[in-house]
């Protein structure tokens, strides 16, 4: 089949605006910008993930709502703050797998004291000469704002891990932002 010569030019056009657009990199996506109050979750999030990180299980407890459920995903969710801090001891102690995670979003609603936050993790596999060292995940949690004016996480579930590379990791360390980013 023949192509027109009127074609030509619009063809030779669109290939162009093609590869232009293979060459140009994607914007950015926005910033969040977020209240005083979602700032408050923001920071709580932080400090409940700087509890696994210190391997502070005491810290890791105290944020956890007294009728929590995690892996609201699944079949059958681990519930309350005894057994989920049981669940999550082996990651707490640090000793074979390394989680770390931080918020990139953190939503009021409704009433003022539910929130939702969510962002990225990255688990570390510490054993000697494991060959998948990195996995990386998204997290999303709705904390509860209670009586005493504490924020605690009320659900938490996330995506399932996947593995990661060396650079993967590095680019996770690097967006890690510890001040919210405010309306």
């Amino acid at each position: 089949m023949a192509i027109s010569h009127r074609l030509l030019p619009i063809l030779a056009l669109a290939f162009a605006a093609h590869a232009v657009a293979q060459d140009t990199p994607a914007p950015a996506p926005p910033q969040a910008r977020m209240t005083a109050t979602e700032c408050e979750v923001w920071a709580r999030e932080l400090s409940f993930a700087k509890s696994v990180a210190d391997h502070d299980a005491a810290a890791f407890a105290e944020h956890l709502h007294p009728d929590a459920a995690f892996g609201v995903e699944r079949a059958v969710p681990t519930r309350g703050r005894e057994a989920i801090a049981a669940q999550w001891a082996g990651l707490i102690d640090g000793k074979a797998l390394a989680l770390h995670w931080y918020p990139t979003r953190t939503t009021v609603g409704g009433v003022g004291n539910i929130a939702a936050s969510s962002g990225p993790a990255l688990y570390e596999d510490l054993t000697p000469g494991t060959k998948q060292r990195y996995s990386m995940s998204r997290f999303h949690s709705v904390w509860h704002k209670g009586d005493d004016g504490v924020w605690r996480v009320l659900f938490d579930d996330g995506t399932s891990p996947q593995p990661a590379t060396e650079a993967e990791a590095e680019a996770f360390k690097a967006a890690r932002q510890t001040a919210c980013p405010r309306a």
